[in-house]
């Protein structure tokens, strides 16, 4: 096993806010946010005016990468729910919304990467919480009958070398630098929130999707991997209703690492627009 902790620079995961709209969000992200270390201002979101956030939209290309070059398996209705959507932003706002038929980087890669880190990162923390050494923590989950999918990561995190976890962290790199190639040619990039729309409770979680049975209890969260890596910011928006199933939907927007601002302005301009324009958002 690993001897030390190797880990990206930022979290993968980490237990932030949620807001009622983009003005509230970008008010509490610049509170929490130390002065000294961000130059992010919240009246640069919170005091433009509807015309200068239609101008915002209007020069923006937003790049849709749908199903990631067919590696993503979808809920009937779910990818034509986010387009219809994602649209509103070309049809009222003038934006440029492309769609990016091919992978930008092998989603495999992607989901190794992060498996391994998210294990690795999982065993550290549980280790430091029950305070013991790391051949120590499975036995304790076990006897304190945690579930069985806490225990399945800490196992797997024991087992990973250095060589894979630096492998790993190589990959996450490796696509940091092909996403800024793709922020060259879009000021934004979109994904559907989710892969299956939301499913009755007293299932664990879907084990196939559009037939593809999932490998992991938690693979069919695979769309939201990208983003997590790259540890760019990202804000989900209300897709609205599905027209058939009745239930919600949204959509993963993302931006290059320092253009907070520019994505809730982004946010807010269809915050504002659904609002005042009784955008129908059953599709």
């Amino acid at each position: 096993s690993a001897e030390s902790i190797i880990e990206l620079t930022y979290p993968i995961s980490s237990v932030g806010p949620m807001a009622r709209c983009p003005e509230d969000l970008a008010m509490f992200l610049g509170t929490l946010l130390p002065k000294e270390q961000t130059d992010f201002d919240a009246s640069f979101v919170t005091e433009q005016s509807l015309d200068e956030l239609t101008l915002l939209v209007k020069k923006s290309t937003i790049g849709w990468l749908a199903d990631w070059g067919g590696s993503l398996p979808y809920e009937n209705g779910v990818l034509s729910h986010c387009k219809r959507t994602l649209d509103i932003f070309g049809s009222l706002g003038g934006a440029s919304v492309e769609c990016i038929p091919d992978a930008p980087f092998p989603n495999e890669d992607l989901w190794d990467s992060w498996m391994t880190i998210r294990s690795h990162s999982i065993l550290n923390s549980l280790r430091g919480k029950i305070g013991c050494d790391a051949d120590e923590v499975v036995p304790t989950l076990k006897a304190r009958c945690v579930k069985a999918e806490a225990i399945w990561e800490c196992e797997r995190g024991e087992c990973l070398t250095r060589q894979q976890l630096e492998r790993a962290v190589e990959k996450v790199n490796d696509w940091s630098v092909c996403a800024d190639s793709l922020f060259q040619s879009y000021d934004f990039l979109a994904l559907p929130s989710s892969q299956v729309y939301p499913f009755d409770a007293s299932m664990n979680w879907p084990t196939s999707i559009a037939g593809k049975k999932m490998d992991t209890y938690h693979r069919w969260m695979n769309v939201m991997v990208p983003v997590t890596l790259l540890g760019a910011p990202c804000l989900t928006i209300p897709a609205g209703m599905g027209s058939t199933n009745g239930l919600p939907m949204g959509i993963q927007i993302f931006a290059q690492k320092g253009k907070d601002a520019q994505l809730l302005q982004l946010a807010r301009w269809y915050y504002r627009n659904s609002e005042m324009k009784d955008i129908d958002l059953a599709v």
